[in-house]
């Protein structure tokens, strides 16, 4: 399986809901708080295109988006395929 990396930030619903779907798919997540982290925030956002929003997740080095497009991706029956690095 593909490494996922997800910014995230502290009390944030979309968050939670993102690491636990990824977690439920057994992949190797690694987590950064960036919301307080003004480097990894900067970081988080040149990666992202711009993207100021938490979480913003990356399968690989692939931007994924937040939730909702991770969601999307599951709901399509797409999500499994990118994990395992075939699409």
């Amino acid at each position: 399986m593909k490494p996922v990396t997800i910014y995230t930030t502290a009390f944030c619903p979309y968050c939670i809901r993102a690491l636990s779907l990824l977690r439920s798919k057994k992949t190797q997540v690694k987590e950064i708080a960036a919301g307080f982290n003004l480097k990894k925030k900067q970081e988080m956002i040149q990666r992202s295109n711009g993207a100021r929003t938490f979480p913003q997740i990356f399968i690989g080095e692939t931007h994924i988006g937040g939730c909702d497009d991770l969601f999307a991706l599951e709901a399509a029956n797409k999500l499994d395929a990118i994990l395992e690095g075939k699409m």
